[in-house]
């Protein structure tokens, strides 16, 4: 089976590594990630012109008609970049749900917006007690007279300081973990009775905690059937944790790579450390690692056509493989390059910083390790 990318996907991997190289600096980062804002509009707006955003949006709606492997191209640069601009929640969540679900106005509103950089949008799933349960969700959406009313409190939503709009999850029936009873709404970001406290977070992005007071929404801004949204959130989580798969495996090969010209410069007792052989050893474990975890990225990519049962499988085996490399990797190369490591003016430990941000983000090891061997035990029912 041949797994060469195609020659647009190449032109894609190409491009998006040219113009990072040229305007995505470890310096810029640094300044970026401390600067009032946390983020460039100016830097979104050239991801849109050079067709980044609209990548896996139809042609239709102004996109390039690609899909996940466009997406993981693209992931896999970023993370080589530690590229902090909300990509995942607006175009790979946002832009999924919409396109999968979506009502046709809402189509027709906002993925051409998405795809040419006029709106930003974050994913409000998560909850104080939720854990890496989707269903776990207490936030009310009561119906009344033509629409719905949301009260609740949703946690760490990434990119939500600089958001248009919210793609918010909430119990519109059932009981607190119920798989039936789940709702997904598009929502203004500035509506009355949503209140933000945004903060950054340890890899650099920014997020909010929000708090939805008596928030006001229609009919108009529900996505999918009432009631029977969980699949369809369940699916598009696991479309963002194979892109973010793929992040982690950029981050993963930069880490790699700078470890491996460091010892190739660093001198201990008159010869450079990497000719020290149990250093060789570790060096070519972190090479294995990345590589085989290369392989599950690739394998994750493209099964997310599968059914679900397969698809979950393929998420879950990835995102161990993926988790355990990044923290071997991580703390490899920080002992190999010893205190300077975890020194914030070495890019090092910023990319050791994302991966383990990475890690927990959509569950942790465990969490899916637990995953799958549920779906193995369970032939494939969950």
């Amino acid at each position: 089976m041949d797994f060469s990318y195609s020659e647009e996907q190449e032109l894609l991997r190409n491009t998006v590594a040219r113009f990072l190289a040229d305007n995505y600096s470890f310096e810029t980062f640094r300044k970026v990630t401390r600067s009032e804002l946390g983020w460039r509009h100016a830097i979104w707006k050239q991801f849109a012109e050079l067709g980044l955003l609209g990548a896996s949006i139809p042609e239709a709606f102004g996109g390039l008609g690609g899909g996940a492997v466009e997406t993981m191209v693209v992931m896999e640069a970023f993370g080589r970049a530690l590229v902090v601009e909300p990509y995942v929640p607006t175009v790979v969540i946002a832009g999924g749900l919409i396109h999968a679900a979506g009502q046709g106005a809402q189509k027709q509103e906002w993925l051409p917006r998405i795809a040419s950089g006029d709106a930003v949008l974050a994913f409000a799933f998560a909850e104080p007690q939720g854990r890496y349960n989707l269903a776990d969700i207490t936030t009310m959406a009561k119906k009344r007279d033509e629409g719905y009313v949301l009260n609740g409190q949703k946690a760490v939503v990434i990119g939500a300081p600089f958001a248009d709009a919210l793609i918010v999850t909430a119990r519109t029936s059932g009981e607190r973990r119920d798989t039936n009873g789940v709702t997904a709404f598009l929502v203004n970001a500035h509506a009355n009775g949503i209140s933000r406290r945004d903060y950054p977070t340890m890899d650099g992005l920014r997020a909010s905690e929000i708090t939805f007071e008596n928030v006001e929404v229609t009919s108009e801004n529900v996505i999918g059937t009432p009631d029977e949204g969980l699949p369809l959130i369940e699916q598009i989580t696991d479309e963002a944790i194979a892109a973010h798969c793929a992040e982690a495996l950029g981050a993963m090969r930069v880490m790699q790579e700078a470890t491996v010209e460091y010892a190739n410069t660093r001198r201990q007792f008159g010869v450079p450390i990497g000719k020290f052989q149990v250093l060789q050893h570790r060096m070519v474990d972190m090479f294995m690692q990345v590589e085989q975890s290369a392989s599950m990225v690739l394998m994750v990519t493209l099964k997310l056509i599968e059914h679900a049962e397969e698809r979950k499988k393929a998420v879950s085996a990835a995102k161990v493989q993926v988790g355990k490399a990044g923290r071997f990797v991580g703390q490899s190369a920080v002992q190999i390059h010893g205190g300077i490591g975890m020194t914030d003016e070495l890019a090092l430990g910023h990319y050791f910083k994302r991966v383990t941000m990475l890690d927990a983000l959509y569950g942790s090891v465990d969490h899916h390790l637990a995953r799958y061997a549920s779906l193995q035990t369970s032939g494939g029912r969950q």
